[in-house]
């Protein structure tokens, strides 16, 4: 999955010959999950339309402060703040040359000056201005101020020349960006394991042992993580959810076994675990061949212990960093904290049934993350931004 999925970007487009490159560039953001919204200015215009642009990226294409027709202001200091990043290619002489200086003549400049976002500038010129003293110097300038620059290429010329000063490739810069993107990602490089969901616990081939665990606390720390520059396993219980394959690497179980033994199997490879899931702490002693008939006023079911997956990782953990949940209906911080020690765990992520808008089958959890000498706690929030905050958490983990 590209590190651009899901990014808002904002193309910067100026007036050069290689602007005929941004409709296959804007594709290709596209394509990779990203959201764009384009800037042009006047002059971009006369080497590609704004209609091809605003098909392409599916957003209206903004060249100017104002729109005569219906007298609207296009708000550079928000289209600045919307942005996760900001491209500007192809960024000619003239715009670098104002960039460098602070000059805002146009709204793609006064965007730029408003752009608390990452920028990055793709040049193309032809050759003596690209070797021009002055336009090193912007450059020098523009990567002063924090600005990346994605180099120029090598090639024929719109002069007829041929040498430095062809804006690289669309698929050039989208290959830069992401490898710039991934190299400052927090958790790149480390592997991260999460179960999620529920086990289930065959009484007979129809009826089971099972809890109302939908699994979303944990697709959403997989999510989160593999956003984050983790290499994921998810081992998933039974439930409707699904996650894109090339987002992790899903491995399905149903019962609590057949999790313990995914789980152990790949946990000497891995850098953390983050057990979210809901298993069965009892399974049938025997299973029925046949479906059990219903017959008299009571049936009785031995039941015996499962695999505690959570201990045997304690005690087995090396490097590992271990992370566990506790849903409490009662003395929720005691018997979290004997949780925290009796499986050698570094925080429960602990929550409650009492508390309303969490627990199972929500798409928001009020969670308390319990460590061996303090305990944090949150405001209820949406699953997702909590599955953030555990990762930040564990990203603290790996610095200490």
């Amino acid at each position: 999955m590209s590190v651009l999925r899901g990014k808002k970007i904002l193309l910067g487009i100026t007036g050069g010959i290689a602007a005929y490159k941004t409709a296959s560039l804007v594709r290709l953001f596209i394509k990779a999950g990203a959201e764009v919204r384009v800037v042009m200015t006047p002059a971009a215009k006369d080497f590609i339309t704004p209609l091809t642009l605003s098909t392409l990226s599916k957003n209206e294409v903004y060249s100017s402060f104002t729109e005569e027709e219906n007298e609207v202001w296009n708000n550079h200091v928000e289209l600045g703040l919307w942005a996760d990043l900001m491209l500007i290619a192809p960024a000619t002489a003239n715009t670098l040359s104002k960039m460098a200086s602070g000059n805002s003549d146009n709204l793609l400049l006064a965007t730029y000056a408003s752009a608390k976002c990452p920028v990055y500038f793709a040049p193309a010129m032809d050759l003596d201005m690209y070797k021009h003293p002055s336009t090193k110097n912007n450059f020098e300038t523009l990567e002063n101020y924090g600005n990346s620059m994605i180099p120029a290429g090598t090639g024929e010329l719109a002069s007829g020349l041929s040498g430095k000063g062809r804006m690289a490739e669309p698929e050039e810069i989208i290959q830069f960006l992401e490898n710039h993107l991934s190299a400052s990602l927090p958790l790149k490089g480390k592997r991260v394991m999460i179960t999620a969901g529920p086990t289930y616990e065959a009484i007979d081939p129809v009826r089971f042992i099972g809890n109302h665990s939908s699994g979303k606390m944990g697709y959403e720390i997989a999510k989160a993580a593999s956003n984050l520059g983790a290499e994921v396993i998810l081992v998933s219980g039974p439930t409707h959810l699904q996650i894109e394959k090339d987002l992790v690497n899903l491995i399905k179980v149903t019962t609590t076994q057949q999790m313990y033994d995914a789980v152990t199997e790949h946990f000497g490879n891995v850098d953390a675990v983050i057990a979210a899931a809901a298993v069965s702490d009892y399974t049938p002693e025997k299973v029925a061949d046949q479906k059990i008939k219903k017959a008299d006023e009571t049936l009785t079911i031995k039941l015996t212990k499962t695999q505690d997956i959570l201990k045997a990782l304690g005690e087995n953990k090396q490097h590992q960093k271990l992370i566990g949940f506790a849903l409490e209906t009662n003395n929720e911080l005691e018997n979290a904290k004997s949780k925290l020690k009796k499986k050698s765990l570094d925080f429960v992520v602990l929550n409650s049934l009492q508390d309303k808008g969490a627990g199972f089958q929500k798409d928001t959890n009020k969670v308390s993350f319990v460590f061996s000498e303090e305990v944090k706690t949150f405001g209820l929030k949406p699953k997702s931004e909590v599955a953030q905050d555990i990762l930040n958490e564990l990203i603290n983990l790996f610095h200490e």
